[in-house]
């Protein structure tokens, strides 16, 4: 019976455990906001079928690369501030679909929750049977946003949270019949706020700024691991500092300064994060990411994360420890 019913559950310490944002896609993901990264992620299995809910409390950029042939369909839950995903302007409960094998973008500016549920896009005309719309596969072919109903978004919002709070309690696992009711239970909560909505607005806000911002990211995806500075972005790409400023402030919230500065910011976290003390030093990896005068460095450091960069680079020899611990 257990085996149709996968139940895992954590704490977050630090932005790197939201690469598993949703259950058995890979997520990259950047941290924007200034504090220590705290949060909770929970994922349901069942089968090929999942339901991941996942909170933090400081800004997050999230991008998933076109990789995945599952169709994901997400709800934002909460929010302390703006979210956006690719060109939609989110609002609490609003629903987005994410088709297989396409690119996703979002940047959350401040503390948010999600809800996000994978599956197979050949299970669509099966669980959304009854809604012809809904049941159709080419519905979910297409990116999208829908704009939930205040009061019925509400609902189905505590009822994803319930439901998960149900499921990782299950100490005896599901029959075939129950994982199909559980499925179609958090299908419903879904499809509720898309046939409540609006169709799709396609038109975004600012796309141009968008545009922009994805190409300063695959010119810094080409530099690679070298620090890129705004200047060189402006003179490559042909764009004023000013417009660049402006581009990444409606996108963002951040200067491209800023931006740049928490991405190696970051960068270096997850080295030091991966990292055991001897192995190297925290002045390496900062000057290889560019940080040249390393006290204004670790301020930065420290008002980004929390933490000092020489707490990160022991906190991963303490994970290496308890890991050897638990096998013994």
């Amino acid at each position: 019976m257990g085996q149709f019913l996968l139940v895992d559950s954590k704490k977050l310490d630090g932005f790197e455990g939201l690469q598993q944002a949703v259950h058995g896609s890979h997520v990259d993901v950047m941290q924007l906001g200034r504090g220590r990264l705290r949060g909770t992620l929970s994922h349901i299995g069942i089968g090929d079928f999942s339901l991941s809910i996942g909170t933090f409390n400081v800004g997050m950029r999230t991008q998933r690369v076109s990789s995945d042939d599952k169709l994901i369909i997400g709800m934002l839950l909460a929010a302390e501030d703006r979210v956006a995903h690719w060109s939609f302007d989110m609002q609490l409960n609003d629903v987005l679909v994410i088709p297989p094998l396409l690119e996703h973008d979002g940047v959350f500016h401040g503390g948010s929750a999600y809800a996000a549920m994978r599956l197979d896009l050949n299970e669509v005309a099966s669980l959304f049977g009854g809604e012809t719309r809904l049941s159709d596969p080419d519905t979910w072919r297409s990116r999208g946003h829908f704009r939930a109903d205040l009061e019925t978004g509400a609902i189905a919002s505590r009822r994803l949270v319930r439901i998960m709070s149900h499921l990782g309690t299950n100490k005896l696992g599901l029959t075939p019949s129950t994982a199909d009711f559980w499925k179609r239970s958090i299908v419903e909560c879904m499809a509720a706020n898309v046939m409540s909505s609006l169709p799709p607005d396609d038109g975004g806000w600012l796309p141009s700024a968008r545009r922009l911002i994805r190409r300063v990211e695959d010119y810094l995806d080409e530099a690679g691991s070298r620090p890129v500075h705004v200047s060189e972005i402006c003179a490559a790409l042909t764009v004023s500092r000013r417009t660049l400023h402006r581009a990444f402030q409606e996108v963002f919230g951040l200067g491209p300064v800023s931006f740049l500065r928490h991405k190696r910011l970051c960068a270096v976290h997850s080295i030091l994060h991966q990292s055991a003390p001897g192995s190297t030093t925290v002045a390496a990896v900062a000057m290889e990411q560019g940080f040249y005068e390393l006290g204004r460095f670790a301020q930065y450091y420290l008002a980004m994360f929390g933490e000092r960069p020489s707490q990160t680079l022991g906190g991963a020899a303490l994970h290496t420890v308890g890991e050897r611990v638990a096998r013994a």
